[in-house]
């Protein structure tokens, strides 16, 4: 039996400016697209390590403009790698009082990702 996983989902509205920022500026590879039709909007899941997303041009999933919390073994190391591939933050990683070192970036879309990286432990924070 698979484990219990949980697998957010963005909204796109173009899915090649979205397969550019996810596969060639932050490394995520396509596990598979789907449309309905040739012209339909299209569906895709994208992976990175154990990180999993869906993409989505269905009207009907959301809106744009989500927020997505992916947590990585070095924020740092996100960023340098990033940075070579020409994708800039909203800013430097910041150790966070919750206990989280994190930086915030945005697709093409305008949906948010907290790249975050657990440092320590703070009464009411994530763990």
């Amino acid at each position: 039996m698979a484990p219990s996983v949980a697998v957010p989902t963005l909204r796109i509205t173009d899915d090649e400016s979205a397969k550019r920022f996810y596969v060639e500026g932050l490394g995520f590879r396509i596990d598979w697209e789907w449309r309905h039709e040739p012209d339909s909007p299209v569906f895709i899941q994208i992976s990175r390590g154990g990180l999993r997303l869906y993409l989505s041009g269905h009207e009907g999933d959301g809106r744009v403009g989500g927020l997505v919390h992916l947590y990585v073994a070095d924020v740092d190391a996100w960023q340098a790698e990033m940075l070579a591939r020409g994708i800039v933050a909203e800013g430097p990683p910041v150790d966070q009082p919750w206990g989280n070192r994190e930086m915030r970036l945005r697709d093409p879309d305008g949906n948010q990702l907290c790249v975050c990286a657990v440092i320590g432990s703070a009464e009411g924070g994530p763990s």
